[in-house]
């Protein structure tokens, strides 16, 4: 089954303890994108600037992924930047220029309308509306969000939770959205918005899974040398998603497994 992601691509200057880089390839849909097709066949849709490598564009078409989504518009790229101390729970945000993807209003191409599952990542809640509504007949629709659209958009975000099968937001976010510092209280608000399932992604941690048959708790995957973790709750999303698109049904215990390969 296909896998529909609408989010940013960016140039991402990352600074860790470990060293630097510069005008890296970045972006939500881009780190989904390339852990999601290790799974199944996946649409992108985003918008770069007229300065974005085309070897970024090979990279992603050579990982099989379906880039004719992703518009080039007028304009410089989305960039960010941003710094990690020893702690790579949290990012320091540094610049963040939005560009061309300050006016970003996802197009679908006609052939991405019989997309079976639709992913849309820490994007403007009104912009996750408008995607579904352009694509009504998905099976499974599932969205990320971040802070910063919890302080500013919390209604519009509550309402496009509300069109969805899974929601997925860091430990902190559910408990910002929700307005208590007990997560599973959080949980329960969330579900009772609509959404079939909330995966709450807690870094080096692990994540857990709450639906209506309770909830499950699934450990990060070890690793002794992390170096930079920009990305990582997206990679998780990709694999997360990306295995529910091959099982190709969604019960308890695909969505269990599916969180073990987005751990790792």
């Amino acid at each position: 089954m296909s896998i529909l992601v609408v989010g940013s691509v960016a140039l991402d200057t990352v600074e860790t303890p470990f060293g630097r880089v510069e005008e890296a390839l970045g972006g939500s849909a881009v780190y989904f994108s390339l852990a999601a097709r290790l799974y199944a066949p996946v649409r992108l849709v985003a918008v770069v600037g007229e300065d974005f490598p085309a070897e970024h564009v090979a990279l992603l078409h050579q990982h099989g992924v379906d880039v004719a989504g992703l518009e080039r518009a007028a304009g410089p790229t989305f960039r960010w930047s941003g710094r990690y101390d020893f702690d790579l729970n949290s990012a320091e945000t540094l610049d963040t220029q939005l560009n061309v993807f300050a006016s970003f209003h996802p197009k679908m191409p006609p052939a991405y309308g019989d997309s079976e599952f639709l992913f849309m990542a820490n994007i403007d809640p009104d912009l996750q509306r408008e995607v579904l509504q352009q694509v009504p007949d998905t099976k499974l629709r599932a969205l990320d969000t971040m802070n910063f659209w919890i302080t500013s958009k919390p209604e519009q975000l509550a309402s496009a939770m509300s069109l969805v099968d899974i929601v997925l937001m860091n430990e902190a976010e559910a408990r910002q959205f929700a307005g208590t510092h007990s997560l599973l209280r959080a949980a329960r608000r969330i579900l009772e918005l609509g959404p079939r399932a909330l995966i709450v992604k807690k870094g080096e941690y692990g994540a857990v899974l709450f639906s209506e048959y309770g909830y499950f708790v699934a450990p990060a995957y070890p690793l002794e040398d992390v170096r930079d973790p920009t990305g990582a709750g997206d990679s998780f999303a990709g694999g997360f998603l990306g295995f529910l698109a091959r099982a190709g049904e969604i019960t308890p215990r695909t969505l269990k497994q599916a969180i073990i390969h987005g751990s790792v």
